[in-house]
């Protein structure tokens, strides 16, 4: 098996990836039979975008702080643990957002999408699934469409739900709702165009983000799922991203 490793900037991560190279070798990212991710959940998102067009999947190791998607750090048994391990699929979002300028930025987005108001004043959206105006007003920090796979992170944050992983749901979720108060946000189809549009954007100023990808000044953002774009993460058995979403909501 062919391994190709790759290691956040922390110390932890870097002093794995030379302990694991010189013990299984390392060829490239373009011919690794897997690649192996040390570090963070952040660097394995950004993992994940960077080799989405290769076809090795990717496991990752915990050498970061929280790792819900990582798998525990050993590094005597890697082997079998990759040929047990179990595969998981996710498809990103994709967030086209329009900014006052005119300048259109696309991103996709494995965890969620998120506004978030850029200024003192809260931000103003008015929501629209599918074309049908939803919401004309809502009165926020922000707001976010979250993937079932990053339903744990901002969104659960953010008092959202957390989803199976197999469920053919989105999340959207209000950030500090003042108006409707206490909205509680909703589960749309996951093949929901979304669309937010940003009322008095030069008074109440939003940004947008897609996994850390941050486009400022925008007016609209709209998202949809993208089943051409498919990421594979390897866990370890009885470990996978089914059985942790479903422990995360009993801790």
């Amino acid at each position: 098996m062919k391994l190709a490793f790759v290691a956040s900037r922390g110390p932890r991560a870097r002093e794995a990836r030379e302990a694991l190279v010189a013990r299984y070798g390392h060829v490239s990212e373009a011919d690794a039979d897997v690649i192996v991710a040390l570090g963070g959940d952040g660097f394995m998102l950004s993992t994940l975008h960077r080799t989405q067009g290769l076809r090795a999947p990717v496991y990752g190791m915990n050498r970061g702080t929280v790792g819900f998607l990582m798998n525990e750090y050993h590094d005597d048994d890697l082997l079998e643990r990759l040929a047990g391990a179990e595969t998981a699929l996710i498809n990103p979002l994709a967030m086209q957002a329009t900014r006052a300028d005119g300048k259109v930025t696309q991103a996709l987005a494995i965890n969620e999408v998120s506004l978030l108001r850029a200024g003192p004043q809260a931000a103003k959206l008015r929501i629209s699934v599918d074309g049908k105006v939803r919401m004309e007003e809502l009165v926020c920090d922000g707001a976010l469409v979250a993937t079932p796979a990053g339903s744990t992170a901002y969104n659960y944050s953010a008092h959202g739900p957390v989803l199976p992983i197999d469920s053919d749901v989105l999340a959207l979720t209000a950030i500090a709702p003042f108006r409707p108060r206490r909205w509680r946000g909703a589960l749309i189809p996951v093949a929901s165009h979304v669309r937010f549009d940003v009322l008095e954007p030069e008074k109440r100023p939003v940004m947008a983000d897609a996994d850390s990808r941050s486009v400022p000044n925008v007016i609209a953002v709209e998202i949809v799922s993208e089943p051409k774009v498919v990421h594979r993460l390897l866990f370890d058995p009885g470990h996978g991203l089914e059985e942790r979403l479903i422990q995360e909501q009993f801790v």
